[in-house]
């Protein structure tokens, strides 16, 4: 099935009958009826089968016969195995979620969780990036060394973009001239891109920004690879989308080509449960999508890319995995703080409120179904306020 790992695989075989069924009568559910996406069902389902194995090793072998002492039992139990506070709240809702679930299905004669408590939560404050950090960020791909990092939304540079290097080091290799050449091996076999670094088979390998290691290598005196050139334009438009929308690297990842309308400079994008929404992007985001449309993804896409936007290096659809990977080389090789997806996401959230956006909106554009989510936005404000104070007040 797909939403078990190994272990949760395991466990699942080793419980009662009747709790397996109702497993997986239960990620149906998520499945169809409460359309949660994979990794949701995978979470839930992953504490339902620990729950259930507890309660199986406590002498109940189908899940009548659950009550609020096992529950209360189990959590304990995560508590003292070193559970977060944040773990332990996500998996009393994942048992609350199922005994309402369970009591209306007819498994259970009451709803057991319903007064199940959990531990609240700490919301710490996400890490965001300053204005200027995620200017340098996100016109990090293609870009030589800089003595400063470059104005928000700075034009992109005609041509095309040079290799970076990680940290700044090295020598970045020149634009390609004539008709580019792959770099080849001893034997002369072009390598693979991404081959031998660590990380899965599959596509979108670029891991960091550096590229192709037999180019990097050669510190500059081989031609650009035009699949190395298609990866940096790829990369700069899913940075320039993601800060100047805000959006989740799993909604980057998901859009198709015909999810972006050039003209009035929007995106659609399916977030969590099934819920659609449009949110704008700026102009040096439209010139980074442009070019990517035009000069990278033509030499990316094979007859498997399908309508995907964002391509991996082997033509399929780019995975989250991969993206994350992309995030964070890049911050790494523009000597910016350690940031993910999320991270700037919410510099972005940040950025809108500081510059005066409702936050009615900011929730709008951001997918959130509550506002109590986009409410953190405004402590982040009020502490990078209270630091500035707190700096440059004489009597702070």
């Amino acid at each position: 099935m797909s939403w078990e790992s190994h272990g949760t695989r395991a466990a699942h075989e080793a419980l009662p009958a009747a709790m397996r069924e109702a497993v997986d009568d239960f990620a149906a559910h998520l499945a169809g009826v409460r359309n949660r996406s994979a990794h949701t069902i995978r979470a839930y389902v992953a504490d339902l089968v620990s729950l259930l194995d507890h309660a199986s090793r406590m002498g109940c072998a189908q899940p009548a016969e659950l009550d609020l002492t096992v529950l209360r039992s189990w959590l304990a139990k995560q508590r003292t195995t070193g559970a977060a506070r944040s773990s332990l709240a996500r998996r009393a809702a994942a048992a609350r979620t199922f005994s309402a679930w369970a009591h209306r299905s007819g498994l259970l004669p009451t709803d057991v969780a319903a007064a199940l408590a959990s531990p609240r939560a700490r919301r710490e404050l996400p890490t965001v990036l300053r204005a200027d950090q995620a200017a340098a960020l996100v016109e990090a791909p293609g870009a030589s060394s800089r003595p400063a990092p470059p104005a928000l939304g700075g034009p992109i540079a005609a041509g095309p973009p040079s290799r970076p290097t990680p940290s700044g080091l090295g020598t970045p290799i020149p634009p390609a001239t004539g008709t580019p050449s792959r770099p080849t091996s001893a034997d002369g076999a072009a390598p693979a891109i991404g081959a031998d670094r660590g990380h899965p088979a599959g596509d979108g390998e670029q891991p960091t920004p550096s590229g192709d290691a037999d180019a990097d290598r050669a510190g500059g005196d081989l031609p650009a690879d035009p699949t190395a050139e298609a990866v940096l334009l790829r990369d700069r438009a899913l940075l320039e989308l993601l800060y100047g929308t805000g959006v989740r690297i799993s909604e980057a990842c998901g859009l198709d080509t015909a999810d972006v309308d050039h003209g009035r400079r929007v995106v659609r994008v399916l977030g969590k449960g099934g819920r659609e929404r449009t949110v704008p992007y700026g102009v040096p985001a439209q010139r980074a999508l442009d070019e990517w449309l035009r000069r990278g993804r033509p030499v990316l896409a094979t007859p498997h890319s399908r309508d995907a936007l964002f391509l991996g290096a082997r033509g399929g659809r780019l995975n989250p995995t991969t993206a994350r990977r992309v995030v964070g080389g890049y911050a790494e090789a523009a000597g910016l703080p350690r940031i993910s997806p999320h991270g700037l996401r919410h510099s972005a959230a940040t950025h809108l409120l500081e510059g005066g956006a409702d936050l009615r909106a900011v929730q709008e554009l951001l997918g959130h179904s509550s506002l109590a989510s986009t409410q953190i936005y405004t402590h982040v404000s009020v502490e990078r306020l209270r630091a500035a104070y707190r700096q440059a007040h004489p009597r702070a």
